[in-house]
């Protein structure tokens, strides 16, 4: 055995003096404490961003396939062609392989490398704006008209009231999916019907009336308060566009890491060249801005909490180190070295600093299922989109925080393990 390792092993089941005891329950305390905030953190975080993002990405899609003529604006209306090479078989793309570019140690590599997944739906959309009237109020309104080949799973979760759309095979459906804020803001509940009117290109003024069929709510109250769906053929009738014309197409994918090189996979590959492929990341900047902010919270937290773990692992060190000079005067009369009689506190303050990790790993872990679980944390929706504190675990974060705080206090101990070599021992060991 390292004798080391051995000699700390004893000390460790020796204990000591009760202050210096004392001293290494604070630094295993602080340490356990620096872990659970640490993991809470960025459990929280990654929860909070996953569940804005996906709010997001199910309401419109992850990557937009329309007219190159608009600008960054969703609301803007060119007409785009349904008739294309690329749809509905875009749906049955899987992996992609792209050249993924790095820069390491100054220079640029490359590197052929294939998507975590494919394309898991395309569908069609069209979208126009409208003044709605009912119960002697006003309202304005951005209708998304969607057909058959729209995609339920999304909002079917945030459905408060009603049903999804209903889309008859030969007449146009009347029936519109509203808010829960466009309901309370005008009194309606499922079976109103209410007319909405439009100007179109020509400045002409047209109404056409609805049936609320069913009253949704996803928290985004930016997109809850404008939004409503409608059938796809009642915003090409008024648009005067022909059955074969959209807005364009919204694509889903497997994986959000896969955003950027399927978006210039379809760009560059599948469409032609009178069409343009955008993510929606960069149509709304500003949100996703918003939400890589959050990164810099999540490090802020972890470097806090990293330096509250290393002063107290320093305190508790040099304690130890003092209530045991005797035994490294003895040490060092048998011919024991510095460096060896240092790594004996460093293999001790490893031991504190793993029992400090298990209690954190424990607490914060266990903190994280309960939010999950019984969503203790609420907030307030209108701020943060979200009622409840969402928690996602991710166990390769995790097991990076506790490797590298192990390693990082370790590292920042040696310098104070120093102290050893200043030790005289014909001095310590007449110290008593």
């Amino acid at each position: 055995m390292n004798f080391s390792s051995f000699i700390a092993k004893n000390v460790a089941r020796g204990g000591g003096a009760s202050f210096s005891r004392m001293i290494i329950r604070i630094a295993v305390v602080a340490v356990a404490v620096s872990m659970t905030v640490m993991i809470a953190a960025s459990s929280l975080i990654a929860g909070f961003k996953e569940e804005i993002a996906d709010k997001i990405f199910g309401f419109w899609g992850h990557i937009h396939i329309t007219n190159p003529n608009i600008s960054r604006s969703i609301t803007e209306v060119f007409p785009v062609d349904v008739n294309q090479s690329f749809y509905p078989g875009l749906a049955d793309v899987e992996a992609v392989q792209y050249i993924e570019r790095k820069n390491w140690l100054g220079q640029r590599v490359e590197r052929e490398v294939e998507t975590n997944g494919g394309i898991r739906h395309i569908q069609t959309y069209a979208i126009y704006s409208g003044i709605i009237r009912a119960n002697d109020e006003l309202e304005g309104v951005m209708l998304k008209g969607v057909g058959k080949d729209f995609d339920w799973e999304f909002l079917d979760r945030y459905l408060k009231e009603g049903t999804g759309l209903t889309l008859p095979d030969t007449t146009m459906g009347d029936g519109i999916l509203i808010s829960q804020y466009t309901a309370d803001r005008l009194r309606l509940t499922v079976g109103d019907k209410f007319s909405i009117f439009f100007v179109t290109s020509r400045y002409e003024q047209l109404e056409r009336r609805f049936t609320v069929e069913g009253i949704y709510r996803t928290g985004l109250e930016e997109y809850d308060r404008q939004f409503a769906l409608v059938d796809i053929r009642k915003i090409q009738q008024i648009l005067g566009w022909e059955e074969n014309q959209v807005s364009g197409f919204e694509v889903f994918i497997d994986d959000i890491d896969d955003l950027e090189p399927i978006t210039e996979y379809i760009y560059f590959e599948e469409i032609p060249d009178d069409l343009y492929a955008e993510s929606i990341r960069e149509k709304m900047r500003a949100i996703f801005e918003w939400l890589d902010l959050q990164d810099v919270n999540e490090w802020v937290i972890i470097g806090l909490m990293l330096v509250v773990s290393i002063i107290n692992m320093i305190t508790a060190l040099l304690i130890l180190i003092l209530e045991r000079t005797n035994m490294i005067g003895t040490l060092k009369s048998l011919g024991a070295g510095n460096w060896s009689i240092r790594r004996i506190f460093l293999y001790y303050a490893g031991y504190i600093i793993l029992v400090g990790l298990f209690w954190g790993n424990f607490f914060g872990l266990g903190l994280c299922w309960i939010q999950d679980t019984f969503g203790l944390i609420t907030l307030d929706e209108k701020n943060y989109y979200l009622s409840v504190a969402p928690v996602k675990i991710q166990w390769g974060t995790v097991l990076l925080l506790n490797v590298g705080t192990l390693l990082i206090t370790l590292l920042f101990l040696i310098i104070p393990s120093y102290l050893v070599s200043r030790i005289d021992p014909v001095k310590a060991l007449r110290f008593k």
